[in-house]
């Protein structure tokens, strides 16, 4: 405890992921502190202590400068948990087939770290969560240790914020909100944090911190339904949505742009709003303006697929059999992040109708096996070639990475479904969708 009130933390990461990561380099980079990266997939771990990285946006060059400052390390051996003074958890929170939050991985690490909990240590959740899980099942589960909280351990929550790709906004440049589950907790969670990261927001508990990134991403989902809406709506009456958006977006206040899309994507937005729902069940309350703002973000592809194939269909041909180019495999333009993209189920969808489906994607070369689409053949990303483009009864835009040429797209290929606003002016052979 004593060395985290003073900045000489040895701080344990947990979960080297998108969120995990880039955490553990900033304390590194910016507290200089001793980081111990742990997770369950030796690959990982293997490929960190090499200096090498497995996410495009954050450099190989930040790996190993952190490597070769001998200040970061990364293992699989959870026994080591004992070791750093603080712990930070940054592991998956995804849901059940049936929509329900699954802490299983949050769970199963509670489980790991109170084996190994020592007096002193602070615990720190990050993993996205519905309210009353750090002070309620993980609290349990630490305390099951032997140990008190407050007095020989610490528990706070603090949620991860990354941005995947953003160039404004960093781990270290987003404030940091920090809630504890007794003020103890709150105040070392705070002064950790403060040694790594420009800006730290106390709150008043635990749950105010869980909600707080709850509400953030049902912000983000409720005003992306609302466009997607839009979309669907405006289209049937022969206007073009991102006209309207470009349009509205020159008011200097009272509008906040979004923009439609083939679905949701990413680890936090598709996700998130279910959890709050669920737990909301639980005090009698039903969340009728979320769940709708879900029902039409989930909707989205079939939206797509149905405009596709009404495209063919004016061409005289059926989705089946038909060669359908998917171009853009992660959630989000210029990153190599595929964690509930739309373009899987948008894959699923067309191989469901008998399409023969192929991808391109300039910073996925293998498509990863998904907890959401385990059903789906194994794909590489194929290279994009005017003759490949020939070769297709359809290319459909799920990503608009920067990388590709649109305008040549759009010269060689049939048909293009743009799902993500591409192209501005009317062309015979595109379609919006």
């Amino acid at each position: 405890m004593a060395r985290i009130t003073r900045g000489a933390a040895h701080v344990g990461v947990i979960g080297m992921g998108y969120a995990g990561l880039p955490l553990a380099l900033t304390f590194v980079e910016r507290a200089r502190a001793r980081v111990t990266g742990f997770d369950v997939d030796p690959d990982k771990v293997a490929r960190l202590r090499r200096g090498e990285t497995y996410i495009q946006h954050l450099g190989a060059e930040r790996v190993r400068r952190a490597q070769a400052s001998g200040l970061f390390d990364a293992t699989s051996d959870l026994a080591r948990l004992s070791e750093p003074d603080a712990l930070l958890i940054a592991v998956p929170t995804p849901l059940t087939p049936q929509r329900e939050p699954d802490l299983q991985y949050v769970l199963k690490t509670g489980e790991a770290v109170a084996a190994a909990l020592r007096p002193g240590q602070l615990v720190v959740l990050e993993s996205t969560t519905y309210p009353g899980t750090t002070d309620g099942p993980l609290r349990a589960l630490l305390e099951g240790s032997g140990l008190t909280l407050g007095r020989d351990f610490f528990l706070a929550f603090s949620p991860e914020r990354e941005d995947p790709g953003n160039k404004v906004y960093s781990t270290a440049s987003i404030p940091k909100v920090v809630g504890g589950v007794d003020d103890a907790s709150g105040r070392l969670a705070t002064a950790l944090y403060q040694t790594a990261m420009e800006s730290v927001v106390p709150v008043r508990s635990a749950r105010v911190a869980e909600a707080t990134k709850l509400t953030e991403n049902i912000f983000r989902s409720v005003n992306i339904a609302l466009v997607n809406e839009l979309k669907v709506v405006y289209d049937r009456m022969g206007i073009d949505v991102w006209d309207v958006l470009d349009a509205a977006a020159t008011k200097p206040f009272g509008f906040m742009r979004f923009s439609p899309g083939p679905g949701l994507g990413g680890h936090c937005v598709p996700l998130d709003p279910f959890y709050l729902t669920w737990k909301a069940r639980e005090f009698g309350v039903t969340t009728r303006f979320i769940e709708l703002a879900g029902e039409v973000n989930v909707a989205m592809p079939r939206y797509v697929i149905d405009k596709l194939q009404a495209a063919l269909n004016q061409r005289g041909q059926a989705v089946r059999g038909s060669r359908v180019l998917v171009l853009g495999l992660a959630y989000k333009r210029d990153i190599d992040d595929p964690r509930e993209s739309s373009a899987f189920e948008l894959m699923d969808l067309l191989i469901q109708r008998g399409a023969e489906v192929s991808y391109h994607d300039p910073h996925i070369e293998v498509a990863p096996k998904m907890r959401s689409w385990p059903d789906l053949p194994p794909m590489r990303s194929t290279p994009l070639s005017p003759e490949l483009l020939r070769q297709q009864d359809a290319v459909l835009i799920a990503t608009d990475h920067a990388a590709v040429d649109y305008a040549e797209v759009v010269t060689h290929a049939r048909l293009v479904i743009d799902s993500r606003g591409v192209y501005r002016e009317p062309l015979s052979n595109v379609v919006k969708a």
